[in-house]
């Protein structure tokens, strides 16, 4: 059996336009898997340009537009309750953000559920919005929006704002 360590975070940072505190973002990524039950696999964390965004977006999407997040499962968390948490080798999945659209919608979110209006708040709540779909969470409709919102302030308050 393979001990693990708890998940890890690779922070990728292919876009120039932001300065991006790889280490903040990995501990609030990593510490968004652990709140929420993961004990091992990987994720990955990317910061990506308009143009790679856009270009996702619309190959996985439908959409012709850079958006600020997308995420993408893989082989899912490894929990305390699943098999696969022996193993310590799953590749939970991707979580891709937009630092140049989170700076254009950062002042919009301000004074919602304790955002500030700054591009650090705008891209922590990405950031956790995005690791809540690779596992599993969605707003499909209010009352799994109502679930999602609880979620990333429990985690923001937990893991961002303490």
């Amino acid at each position: 059996m393979n001990e693990a360590a708890g998940p890890v975070v690779v922070v990728l940072d292919e876009q120039g336009g932001i300065e991006i505190d790889s280490g903040r973002w990995q501990r609030l990524a990593s510490g968004a898997l652990v709140s929420s039950g993961v004990v091992s696999g990987e994720l990955n964390l990317i910061f990506v340009d308009e143009a790679t965004m856009t270009r996702l977006n619309h190959e996985h999407m439908g959409n012709g537009y850079a958006t600020d997040v997308l995420s993408f499962p893989i082989d899912g968390p490894a929990t305390v309750e699943s098999s696969a948490a022996e193993s310590g080798e799953s590749l939970i999945g991707d979580v891709v953000v937009c630092p140049a659209q989170a700076a254009v919608q950062a002042r919009d979110h301000e004074g919602q559920r304790g955002h500030d209006g700054s591009l650090e708040d705008e891209l922590a709540l990405l950031i956790v919005h995005g690791v809540l779909h690779v596992l599993g969470h969605d707003h499909y409709d209010t009352a799994t929006a109502n679930r999602m919102q609880s979620c990333e302030q429990a985690l923001l308050r937990r893991h961002h704002r303490a």
